[in-house]
């Protein structure tokens, strides 16, 4: 017969906790497969304290890759409405009939209150319980309560030990929506998921780098540069999103991308001579074009950064280059023009809408938007900018006719 192990909840989220739980089980009890089955929505939680199904689904499979012995199981969110566990039960033992011996794992917490759950006479009929108890619980009782169970019910429960980790959802979401470090309570894909998807109140700047890196920028740079800094890395993380970009990434450059912008005349032409920013005689004639070169050596010596994307996309946010700009960088680019401190001009409205359908596009737009105006006002044109919006505007040209859209963001010709 094969032992399936069963951990139901909310796993919202889900933790190392839980995953050591499991693999003890598995390994102690000599389970075949622990299914991990969230609860679509748990009777006895407020629903506003919830994620939605679907993302806590998305963190157990993350959670459980490449286990063999772990699997999810989503029949308790595909039922939706109020989760109730002996209705997983009986769908399973109509399914699996007499082939599966069911082993529901929990916690020596949720043993105490079973007979509180729905029909726990049937519960017991339908499965075998296997009990651990969690750190800090106080023990005292729960073999008298076990035994009492055996005799009542007429089934075995199995108890099984697990190394010390105290950690629990609660606790977990309290950390995150305080800005407190989580990084290590569970796998790094859902780490990642949470602050990709800002869930639990979790806000970008609470990443430890972030939050050194903000703390500097406020100090160096005017209020109205450090606003805008802080609307350019959350408008980059925003298109990160789209574009299936890295939202860390794009955070960063953000954050850093004028990181060289408030230095006087005298600092930053020392600052070049001493991080090695060759000027060229437009950038000599214009100073104001250099932050952009020199963020990038100043992102690497005074922040630490050493991604060779996030560095580009600095060093490029201002001109742009015509050597097929990465992803990264055009978002930069657009995120620089388009956060929303930034003070209107003509075109600005298409720019905004064309650049969550289609960087290139709107890469050609901003560029032939910068060049038009830097002429008007007299000033030289970068060579780079003037390749970069040749090289979009050719990009463009070649697309099918199915792939380009029109500056309000819907495909030409429909």
């Amino acid at each position: 017969m094969i032992r399936v192990g069963i951990m139901g909840g909310s796993f919202d989220p889900v933790h190392s906790g839980h995953l050591c739980i499991a693999k003890e089980a598995a390994e102690q009890l000599g389970l075949d497969e622990v299914l991990f089955i969230p609860a679509n929505r748990s009777y006895n939680k407020d629903p506003g304290e919830n994620t939605q199904p679907e993302e806590r689904l998305d963190m157990l499979r993350l959670a459980v890759e490449g286990d063999p012995f772990f699997r999810v199981c989503t029949a308790e969110i595909e039922r939706g409405g109020t989760t109730y566990t002996v209705d997983t039960l009986r769908e399973f033992k109509e399914t699996w009939g007499k082939d599966r011996e069911l082993v529901f794992i929990l916690g020596a917490d949720s043993f105490l209150t079973l007979e509180k759950w729905r029909e726990p006479e049937e519960l017991f009929r339908l499965c075998r319980f296997a009990v651990v108890s969690r750190p800090g619980f106080d023990d005292d009782g729960l073999e008298e309560r076990i035994i009492k169970a055996e005799e009542k019910y007429d089934t075995v429960i199995y108890r099984f030990s697990s190394p010390g980790l105290d950690i629990s959802s609660t606790d977990i979401r309290k950390r995150i929506s305080d800005g407190r470090s989580f990084r290590y309570f569970m796998p790094e894909g859902v780490w990642k998921y949470i602050t990709d998807n800002d869930l639990y109140g979790f806000r970008p700047e609470f990443y430890p780098e972030a939050a050194v890196y903000i703390e500097k920028l406020e100090r160096e740079l005017k209020p109205s540069r450090f606003r805008h800094t802080l609307g350019v890395a959350g408008e980059a993380r925003k298109l990160a999103r789209v574009y299936s970009e890295d939202p860390h990434k794009a955070y960063t450059a953000g954050l850093l991308h004028d990181c060289a912008k408030n230095f006087d005349r005298e600092k930053t032409f020392e600052l070049c001579r001493r991080y090695g920013v060759e000027l060229d005689e437009v950038l000599k004639a214009q100073p104001d074009l250099i932050h952009s070169f020199l963020g990038a050596e100043t992102a690497r010596a005074e922040y630490g950064v050493k991604d060779g994307d996030i560095l580009n996309a600095i060093k490029y946010h201002t001109t742009g280059h015509g050597g097929g700009m990465s992803r990264l960088e055009m978002i930069i680019y657009l995120s620089d023009m388009i956060e929303p401190n930034r003070a209107y001009f003509k075109g600005l409205d298409k720019i905004r809408k064309l650049a969550y359908y289609d960087l290139e596009s709107a890469m050609e737009e901003a560029l032939e938007q910068t060049i038009s105006f830097n002429r008007e006002k007299g000033r030289l044109i970068h060579p780079l900018s003037s390749g970069a919006y040749s090289y979009f505007k050719e990009l463009n040209r070649r697309k099918p006719i199915e792939q380009r859209k029109d500056f309000t963001g819907s495909k030409s010709g429909s």
